[in-house]
């Protein structure tokens, strides 16, 4: 848990490790020790993934899943409104994982005809199933009201259940539009953020928590100088968060950082020292994809200053989501 408010400063130490694959409620370790490219948010390399992927609902290699699942409608700013499906046991927690600002179910029934649906919306009403992280990010700075929010959802809500062709064993679900403002502490993010860059071996982060959206964690940078004194979290951080459903990324260590959830939460800080951290009026803000942290040891920074790569954000960034993916591979 990462509170609005806490001081980290860590350091990446050693290589990036490939996490292996999640196997019955269990962490399998790579058989290959492979290392992984610090700027990518991918915690596997392409022989565990691939493993992974043999028994998956997202590469459609688990068709036969008993489970009931759910088809939401997700808002993350205007025109930014995407259709995607999820195991309904796991209730909003893909929405969360995403940083979707908000979302409504729109049917619930079996696998195969969430899929449809899925399709459905993406051929007659062009409802993409992603959109890459840079445009979500872009969007989170300028939201526009929340009734703005829910009466584009709602639209887009109506339109998908007059579609012809709805499947049979789908249930519709009436509309009801849920709001992630709170949750996110999205009011804390400013209009202009940058970006960190990938960690390599050495490098470190210093800065004050603003909040999380998803795997995102807001951070406003240290500057370097004396500033307010506080006791930071970092030594032997654990990182965390693959963003695939069904199980957490671990990387071997004493505390953790998450990447899928909000932060902002009640958590308990690990003192590495005093580190100068710039007042709520100064220093820079960024934003850091958490699954990039995963498969580092990281340890407390001895600088008092970030040293990963910081790039500002301009128009037209981010032509393809962090994955590097374009559209979701479909059955239909």
């Amino acid at each position: 848990m990462l509170p609005a408010g806490k001081v980290l400063a860590f350091a990446a130490q050693g290589e990036r490790r490939c996490l292996g694959v999640w196997r019955a409620g269990r962490r399998l370790v790579c058989p290959y020790g492979a290392v992984l490219d610090g700027a990518s948010a991918r915690d596997q390399c392409a022989r565990c993934a691939q493993l992974d992927r043999s028994r998956s609902v997202a590469a459609d290699t688990m068709a036969d899943d008993p489970r009931p699942y759910g088809v939401y409608l997700a808002y993350f700013g205007p025109g930014l409104l995407k259709v995607g499906i999820t195991a309904a046991e796991r209730g909003p927690a893909r929405l969360v994982e995403q940083g979707a600002v908000a979302y409504a179910w729109l049917g619930r029934g079996p696998l195969m005809a969430a899929r449809r649906a899925e399709a459905l919306l993406g051929s007659a009403l062009a409802v993409p199933d992603r959109f890459a992280k840079a445009a979500k990010r872009a969007a989170r700075g300028a939201l526009p009201p929340v009734p703005d929010r829910v009466a584009e959802l709602e639209q887009l809500h109506c339109a998908a259940q007059e579609l012809a062709g709805w499947p049979e064993t789908l249930q519709p679900v009436e509309f009801a539009c849920a709001d992630h403002t709170e949750l996110f502490g999205l009011d804390r993010i400013p209009g202009e953020v940058a970006e960190l860059g990938g960690m390599t071996a050495g490098a470190e982060i210093v800065g004050e928590v603003l909040t999380g959206v998803g795997s995102d964690v807001y951070l406003r940078l240290a500057t370097g100088g004396e500033g307010e004194g506080a006791a930071a979290e970092g030594a032997g951080a654990e990182g965390a968060g693959s963003g695939r459903d069904g199980g957490s990324s671990r990387a071997g260590g004493a505390g953790r950082v998450s990447g899928a959830g909000p932060v902002g939460g009640e958590g308990q800080a690990r003192g590495s020292g005093p580190v100068g951290v710039a007042g709520r009026g100064g220093g820079g803000v960024a934003v850091i994809d958490a699954r990039m942290l995963s498969g580092w040891v990281l340890g407390a920074a001895v600088g008092r200053v970030t040293t990963v790569p910081v790039r500002a954000v301009g128009p037209g960034a981010g032509e393809r989501d962090a994955e590097g993916t374009g559209r979701q591979e479909g059955l239909f």
